[in-house]
């Protein structure tokens, strides 16, 4: 049994997380309150929850999620069961459940019934704070129900009087985030602050509005093929409303390097492992493409002289490959998990569905494109020229855009997956060992749900059409 417990600074404040067992079981857990002080102050339990939803969402491990093998640019030199999507000998279903539920949304909920109660002399700054926890909290949902599809929702999190809470029909939650969303945006104030622990906005609220419209807009073009009429309506609000319009709004968590790390930095440098290279699959075609990102995400070490992708699925040589360039593994990089170039590629997609985003399909693939690259440190005649080369084929826009999401998504596994499978594009194929006798469109529901809520898991798994990582979410249904 191990012991989890860190110590996170927060504005001058500090506070003892929680110490979580790792052999709790499942959904009644999930269920529950992680145990914390409660004394812990709500911007605490934000600060918290930030952190551990960005690491756990962002990290590399091949015990969590996986979403970078799912996407095929990672690949594996000594091991190769994850690349080939084993997720049963590390429960990573399990593992990545535990930690949305457990370690992210439950210090969310508990914030939320503890500031009523401290105290705050503007009413206006208490309902800023609520809408913090509100967008932070739907932000973690969409990440659920993408990733498993029917989750316990509405009685989730409820475990004083629901102990097996039923699953929820993914769609309706769906709609049930955007009106959450709306509601949230509408009781902010901003002209006033919000949470000074606010790990990435400072308590900057016009920062929040940004970010809650665009969860509502990568929620609405999702919908796009299932229910068009929807995602039209609700996409037009979202930019309307306003959405993440530079980089610098982007939903991005520095890490400080010292009290909380990169997790990439704690998988690859402080564990002193070299067991994941880039793979074929997204060094080839850049290379094809003469992509002047190649320098910013890979890096060559002797013998390695140009850009060489490891065999995905296969064991690889980490000498005789390039390398996941070292400024995404430095303890204080930063993980960027909706940005600006994100939200242009689904103002790109939405204008060439026919919605009204104030700009052409075209211009904002290109403007994707050009943001993508500044990311990355590239400007000028390089981009020009990229462009010219790689212009938006509107004949075929679902190559054009679920291609160049997926390379700019290079550092943000999540999106990239919703781009592969909402738009087909990059073709991604099964490896030659698939434990699932294809790729994955889902994770599958964690095993210890068979085990404590058997009944609801299992009315959710014939729902969905089958509890297997090739089930396609209700959304992908191209």
């Amino acid at each position: 049994m191990k012991n989890f417990k860190k110590i996170l600074y927060t504005g001058g404040v500090v506070a003892s997380l929680f110490m979580l067992s790792s052999c709790e079981s499942d959904i009644t857990s999930l269920n529950e309150d992680p145990k914390h002080p409660s004394s812990v102050p709500s911007g605490n339990l934000l600060a918290t929850s930030m952190y551990q939803g960005f690491y756990y969402t962002y990290t590399g491990s091949v015990n969590f999620n996986n979403y970078r093998f799912f996407i095929q640019q990672w690949t594996e030199t000594t091991y190769t069961q994850e690349t080939n999507y084993n997720l049963i000998t590390r429960n990573q279903p399990r593992n990545h459940f535990r930690r949305m539920y457990v370690y992210t949304l439950a210090p969310l909920e508990q914030a939320k019934k503890d500031l009523p109660t401290e105290i705050n002399a503007d009413p206006e700054v208490v309902d800023n704070k609520l809408a913090t926890l509100e967008i932070a909290s739907v932000f973690t949902w969409e990440n659920i129900v993408d990733t498993y599809g029917n989750v316990p929702y509405k009685e989730a999190l409820q475990a004083e009087t629901i102990k097996s809470p039923k699953y929820d029909d993914a769609k309706t939650i769906y709609l049930d985030l955007i009106s959450r969303l709306d509601a949230a945006v509408s009781k902010i104030h901003p002209a006033k602050a919000g949470y000074p622990e606010d790990l990435v906005y400072k308590g900057d609220m016009t920062k929040w509005i940004k970010l809650a419209n665009s969860i509502k807009l990568r929620l609405a073009i999702n919908l796009a093929d299932v229910d068009p009429a929807t995602s039209k309506t609700v996409a037009e609000s979202a930019i309307s409303g306003g959405v993440i319009a530079s980089a610098a709004d982007s939903y991005s968590l520095k890490f400080d390097g010292n009290t909380f790390t990169n997790p990439l930095f704690d998988d690859l440098v402080a564990a002193g492992r070299n067991d994941f290279v880039p793979s074929n699959v997204i060094v080839n075609p850049m290379n094809a493409k003469s992509d002047p990102r190649r320098a910013a995400y890979f890096e060559n070490k002797p013998p390695v002289t140009t850009y060489t992708g490891g065999t995905y699925g296969t064991g690889n040589s980490y000498a005789n490959n390039s390398h996941v360039n070292p400024t995404f593994l430095a303890g204080n990089a930063p993980a960027n998990l909706l940005s600006y170039t994100e939200v242009l590629f689904l103002k790109a997609e939405a204008a060439q569905r026919g919605y009204n985003v104030g700009g052409t399909a075209a211009g904002l693939y290109a403007d994707a494109v050009t943001a993508s690259m500044a990311e990355n440190g590239i400007t000028g005649m390089a981009v020009t020229d990229y462009l010219s080369a790689n212009p938006y084929n509107a004949a075929n826009w679902k190559q054009s855009i679920g291609y160049e999401g997926w390379v700019a998504m290079w550092n943000n596994p999540f999106a990239a997956w919703n781009f592969t499978r909402r738009l087909d594009n990059p073709v991604l194929t099964a490896p030659p060992s698939s434990y699932i006798g294809g790729i994955p469109y889902r994770m599958p529901y964690s095993d210890q749900e068979y085990v404590t809520n058997n009944a609801n898991v299992s009315a959710a798994a014939s729902a969905i059409g089958g509890d297997k990582a090739t089930t396609k979410l209700f959304w992908d249904v191209n």
